[in-house]
């Protein structure tokens, strides 16, 4: 065979060759009671203040057609956990680190200007993390009444907490007949523990359930408060109450001048158990987030005076008088606690977006909103089912989220390292 009949033969089966190559698949994406009586006796040397409402009378609201916008179906968790969420390409990748870990039902978390990170344990002890260790030794102990969802609930630093000290403390007590109620007490850090409690507000509602008790400063430097309806769904309506309420308060207790009802800590009305709340940076827009009945659980910007249905409507049921939620989970459940407004610089594609710990729900939850605060445009599921029930939910001072599970609340599936706090950033 010639050279050229060789060469010529080459080429043709080089060229066979190529054309009996298949040609690489292109990859799918992914999915990315009663009426409350006077409460009982306050079991502590300092007064209390109680408020005594003058409201004026509740319009009844007229009921209009439910609208026919369908919510957003959010997926629920799968029992078996997947490797997390799927980041865009901007997005760097979170991981996951355990801060402490063998906790008893932690409910709420807040970072000192020092760096310290307190936080509370539901039957009844704040702690404290310091220097990436957690101290044995409980910062306060607290006898509270720990029945059901009862319990040690919300934690808050002053803003002046380098001069005054003060944490504040939301918790549910008996009183001598047995009766259950919620008070907001402060205490003062003295030698790295709490002494000195003072009563700042007595005479919410208690029960075993829906007793809400997030409790967060305000950029206008007042105290919020949330509360539920103490399984009696007609107090959410009775401005008369300090149940299914979000409460306003100055510092020491007492009411603000410029509160919607005069001479009461009520804020708004009409909640069943909120249990989350913040203001966005900047707007300053206030946002909280509730358990609905069954599903339809809600986010909702709180108004000065607003009326926010319950149990009059639930869920995107409205009526005249009333307001409507943001957004509510239709057929969904999320069972939403803690809430923050992201403002850290760890995660700028973030900046901005409320992040929602999610109980049933077992992820987290983030939301972009549009820049009227009247839409959500953006709706992300994280990490879902991986880390069980989350309960809260902050920013830490390093732009790092902090998140608290709470898988042994007796509604979950505790493993032996439960219940956790966990820092997410990305990895690096």
């Amino acid at each position: 065979m010639s050279r050229l009949q060789t060469f010529s033969l080459a080429v043709l089966l080089y060229l066979g060759s190529v054309a009996c190559t298949p040609a690489p698949s292109t990859p799918t994406p992914s999915s990315t009671p009663t009426p409350s009586p006077t409460p009982g006796p306050v079991h502590t040397p300092v007064p209390t203040l109680t408020a005594t409402p003058t409201p004026a009378p509740t319009p009844t609201p007229t009921l209009v057609p439910t609208p026919t916008r369908s919510p957003t179906p959010i997926p629920s968790p799968s029992p078996t956990p997947s490797v997390g969420p799927s980041p865009s390409p901007t997005t760097p990748v979170p991981s996951i680190q355990v801060v402490a870990q063998g906790l008893d039902v932690p409910w709420s978390m807040a970072f000192a200007p020092d760096g310290r990170l307190f936080f509370t344990e539901r039957p009844g002890r704040v702690r404290v993390v310091q220097d990436d260790r957690l101290l044995s030794r409980p910062w306060a102990q607290l006898e509270v009444a720990q029945e059901g969802e009862a319990g040690l609930l919300g934690l808050a630093l002053s803003p002046d907490f380098p001069r005054t000290g003060y944490v504040y403390v939301y918790y549910t007590y008996r009183d001598r007949s047995g009766r259950l109620w919620n008070r907001v007490s402060r205490l003062r850090d003295e030698g790295g523990q709490g002494t000195g409690e003072e009563v700042v507000l007595d005479g919410i509602p208690g029960a075993g359930i829906h007793d809400g008790g997030r409790i967060r400063f305000g950029p206008d430097a007042k105290l919020y408060v949330t509360t539920g309806d103490a399984a009696s769904s007609s107090l959410a309506q009775d401005l008369n109450s300090l149940a299914g309420k979000i409460l306003r308060l100055n510092p020491d207790g007492s009411i603000p001048q410029d509160n919607p009802f005069p001479g009461s800590p009520v804020y708004s009305y009409g909640h069943r158990n909120p249990q989350g709340l913040d203001w966005r940076p900047g707007a300053g827009t206030l946002v909280a987030v509730e358990h609905g009945p069954s599903a339809h659980d809600e986010v909702n910007v709180v108004v000065p005076g607003g009326n926010y249905g319950w149990p009059l409507v639930s869920g995107e049921r409205t009526a005249t008088g009333l307001i409507s939620p943001l957004l509510e989970t239709g057929e969904d459940t999320w069972a939403p606690s803690g809430a923050s407004f992201y403002s850290g610089d760890l995660f700028p594609q973030w900046r901005g977006d409320l992040f929602i710990a999610a109980l049933r729900g077992q992820h987290l939850h983030r939301l972009r909103l549009d820049p009227s605060d009247t839409a959500v445009v953006e709706d992300e599921v994280l990490f879902p089912g991986e880390l069980g029930r989350l309960r809260d939910v902050v920013v830490g001072p390093d732009g790092a989220l902090y998140l608290a599970t709470s898988n042994r609340d007796g509604r979950g599936s505790p493993r032996p390292s439960d219940d956790r706090i966990l820092r997410v950033a990305p990895d690096r």
